[in-house]
């Protein structure tokens, strides 16, 4: 078999308990080769020029694995390594059909790379039917899979430059908490950082279901507390707050305990905003009221757009950016704010100056502002 007949190479059984990738997957990308080499809980990708195809390989296996399977388009070439290093050989022949045959992929460069993989052992992944046991992707659950993968990435935006040790963190309302689970994952496992975490809810039986998992998976500075955002009081120093689909003013609860705690980092996205659709009045916009789905989507984005600048005005770098696609769901603006060591004071009246020209406008008495005392001219 050449070096262009190969359209895969899975090289499996690891020699040894200890050895530092599970399996490796080697793919024909058309210009090169492209192996995922798989750790328990992480994917790592490398090029290969095909004229080093096969002493990469050799490389890899030598002493490190028991199995090599390379597959053409007709054929699948099998080696099984014994432990005293003798080697057995056989080819089996694919289904001649040849719709049935591997296809050579050209999009090493282009195929998008989440930061959670297929083929990582990921446990409440599993267990929320996302991943299959062997840790595929269920095609019915990918919009979900590609929702978790998108906040992990904005949060990635910002963690991974700062070069963190330790983490406090809240996500207040995290319901089942698939979300609470993935993001511990993600900060213990992946980045590496000492996390306590607390998952705040109003339903018992959620908060000890979730207790059992987090026992289950091993998560043992995660807590789940019964209590209300409204109130709540942190046992740490708070260095991130998260909030997913807090309901309507259940968000403002959750950012304003987050700004009096001076939180490092705020993710929030927010939901059902009721509170300005009953507020809304003007003389010179009525057109914004007059029909019913204009006038909730105005509301929605005059509540977040509000939260945004209150934020600035309170030290934050704020920016409102697209969670998932629109298509989904409508809900689909993220609040990510991060702490400035100093706010220009020209910023500060700038955004609080934006709250009030709006708020005066539509008779707008938000819950944010309400809590944090500002008084507007």
């Amino acid at each position: 078999m050449t070096d262009s007949d190969i359209r895969k190479i899975i090289i499996s059984k690891p020699a040894l308990k200890t050895e530092e990738y599970r399996k490796i997957v080697i793919e024909n990308k058309g210009e090169m080769f492209q192996a995922a080499k798989y750790t328990k809980e992480q994917v790592f990708h490398e090029n290969i020029m095909p004229q080093d195809l096969q002493a990469r390989c050799m490389q890899l296996v030598e002493n490190h694995f028991r199995q090599v399977n390379g597959m053409s388009a007709d054929k699948e070439h099998i080696i099984l390594i014994s432990k005293n290093g003798s080697c057995n050989y056989k080819v089996k022949k694919n289904d001649t059909d040849t719709s049935s045959a591997i296809p050579v992929s050209k999009e090493h460069n282009r195929k998008k790379k989440y930061i959670l993989e297929e083929g990582m052992d990921i446990e409440p992944l599993t267990d929320m039917g996302i991943f299959t046991k062997d840790k595929k992707v269920v095609n019915s659950m990918y919009d979900k899979y590609r929702q978790i993968n998108r906040f992990l990435e904005i949060l990635d935006d910002e963690i991974s430059n700062m070069q963190l040790k330790k983490l406090n963190v809240i996500d207040f309302g995290c319901g089942k908490s698939y979300l609470t689970f993935v993001v511990y994952y993600y900060l213990t496992k992946i980045m590496k950082i000492d996390v306590n975490m607390i998952g705040l809810d109003l339903k018992a039986d959620v908060i000890e279901k979730c207790n059992i998992a987090a026992k289950k998976y091993n998560y043992g500075n995660l807590k789940f507390v019964l209590g209300d955002i409204n109130g709540f009081e942190a046992p740490f120093d708070v260095d991130m707050v998260i909030t997913l689909h807090a309901c309507d003013t259940a968000t403002d609860y959750a950012l304003y305990n987050a700004i009096r705690w001076k939180a490092r980092m705020i993710f929030s996205v927010p939901c059902c905003q009721h509170e300005l659709n009953k507020q809304i009045k003007s003389d010179n916009f009525p057109i914004l009221s007059r029909y019913g789905i204009i006038k909730e989507r105005f509301c929605a984005l005059a509540t977040d757009a509000i939260r945004a600048n209150l934020l600035e005005y309170c030290g934050y770098k704020t920016q409102l950016l697209e969670f998932i696609d629109f298509e989904n769901t409508p809900k689909n603006i993220l609040i990510r704010a991060v702490l400035r060591p100093m706010t220009p004071k020209n910023v500060r009246e700038r955004a609080l100056k934006e709250v009030s020209e709006l708020t005066n406008e539509f008779s707008f008495t938000p819950t944010l502002l309400r809590l944090l005392g500002i008084e507007l001219r």
